[in-house]
């Protein structure tokens, strides 16, 4: 499955990717195809993880969560040795997101994180096994809007839409 597949398709998207990898472009296009955005509030519970995304998998219509159990997964282990979410809960949460007809989307790009970035891509082959995995790299996923490149005299009278580009 690719992005525009997985956004015609799809009532759940996960985003997922190591830090500052860039998900934000994407996060941003998603509410404009009528995704509700949704990141999980603080912490993870300590007993159980994994409620705050039961809870928001339980919301109506499309919706887009920015990070989640995933993050832990890879995360946890990299910072303190390891995860508070166990590999069953994972694929708990990847089965949910799939009953929803959702995708988990893996933003790959430019990061100084290698340990990270196996991490990521070793958990979600494994979890391809249990829901589709759309394979997204952040330097793909657009531009920004600016103003097209005139003289400064002529920007006064200019009145055509800004560009994309």
């Amino acid at each position: 499955m690719i992005l525009h597949q997985a956004l015609a398709q799809c009532g759940t998207l996960v985003v997922e990717g190591p830090d500052g990898i860039g998900r934000s472009g994407l996060i941003t296009e998603l509410a404009r195809h009528g995704f509700m955005i949704r990141r999980s509030s603080g912490h993870l519970h300590h007993v159980d993880p994994t409620q705050p995304y039961r809870e928001l998998l339980a919301a109506p219509g499309r919706l887009a969560i920015d990070g989640s159990l995933i993050h832990e997964l890879v995360y946890g282990p990299l910072r303190r040795g390891r995860s508070r979410v166990t590999w069953i809960q994972a694929l708990d949460f990847a089965e949910a997101v799939a009953e929803r007809d959702g995708a988990l989307v893996h933003v790959t790009g430019e990061t100084d994180d290698t340990e990270a970035v196996r991490a990521f891509e070793r958990a979600l082959n494994t979890l391809a096994q249990h829901v589709p995995v759309v394979t997204v790299d952040a330097a793909e996923l657009g531009h920004p809007v600016r103003a097209p490149a005139l003289p400064v005299s002529q920007l006064g009278g200019y009145t055509q839409a800004l560009t994309i580009g």
